[in-house]
């Protein structure tokens, strides 16, 4: 059986990333030669091309897309095999990167990296806070918090908690308008969309009937907070989680409608690339994560 060519996937993974030749080889430390030779040695293997060549650019082919994809995961698996060699003897140290939604993670993930960067100092966090949805292989993200209904993936997930979803409006609004009782007389109504949470709202009723309905209305953001000042101005009918709308449900500068259908709740999963190989830093920080998180 001949043995895989795993310092060619190594070469190809770092061009991949770098999209340059030259890029790679300083960044790898091999000449540009050998990294050249890498890429051919592949393609020769594989019998397909993984680059378009041009005087001025560097791209994927089709085929080489996807292949990029298992050659990050072969270096990354490589590297985690050689740091848990080396944890082994020593306590956990070392840079992880972690990934979380903007709102939730100013909120609650960022005290408790506080605490956790308190309890391991020999460790490092870069955290990194956005909406939008990482890729973690792609982008090399040791960690990533997400709240959504998971589409099958080879990543490795841990459902942490369940997050409550309001439907909530302004008071003004409700009497300019009126209180809707019922999911179906939502059509009727301006919505404010979080983009997202794909897909329609769902709801259930407490004898177990589902309704869903699709968001319409003059504001779409991709970021919670951002729809609340139109949500609060009486601009709209929002669907939003406790975290973002629980200080203007306490404050009375918006209520909860429908108390008869309940919004579909939304899982909180840690996710990991698709190795059971991890750095015990890692470890370390997926064990205090999943502790604090999962209430």
């Amino acid at each position: 059986m001949r043995l895989p060519d795993l310092e060619a996937w190594a070469i190809f993974a770092a061009v991949a990333e770098h999209r340059s030749f030259s890029a790679a080889a300083d960044a790898i430390g091999l000449s540009k030669a050998t990294v050249s030779k890498g890429v051919s040695r592949l393609e020769a293997q594989l019998q397909v091309s993984l680059f378009h060549r041009t005087s001025r650019r560097l791209a994927l082919t089709e085929a080489g897309r996807p292949l990029a994809d298992h050659a990050a995961r072969i270096v990354a698996e490589a590297h985690a095999a050689e740091e848990a060699a080396r944890d082994g003897a020593l306590a956990p140290a070392g840079r992880v990167r972690l990934a979380a939604p903007m709102s939730f993670g100013l909120k609650h993930v960022a005290p408790v990296v506080a605490d956790f960067l308190a309890a391991h100092p020999a460790i490092e966090i870069e955290l990194h806070l956005a909406d939008s949805r990482v890729d973690i292989v792609a982008e090399g993200f040791d960690v990533a918090l997400r709240i959504a209904d998971l589409p099958d993936s080879s990543l490795r997930a841990r459902r942490l908690c369940t997050i409550t979803a309001h439907v909530v409006a302004a008071p003004a609004y409700l009497a300019a308008h009126g209180t809707p009782t019922h999911p179906s007389q939502l059509g009727d109504h301006r919505l404010l969309g979080y983009t997202n949470l794909t897909g329609p709202w769902r709801f259930r009723s407490r004898d177990g009937a589902e309704v869903s309905v699709k968001a319409q209305g003059p504001l779409a953001a991709n970021s919670g907070d951002a729809l609340v000042p139109a949500l609060e101005a009486g601009l709209g009918i929002a669907r939003l989680p406790g975290f973002i709308v629980g200080a203007g449900l306490a404050a009375g500068r918006v209520v909860e409608i429908m108390p008869d259908w309940a919004p579909a709740p939304i899982g909180l999963h840690l996710l990991t690339p698709p190795s059971a190989l991890r750095p015990a830093r890692v470890e370390a920080l997926i064990a205090f994560l999943s502790e604090r998180l999962r209430d």
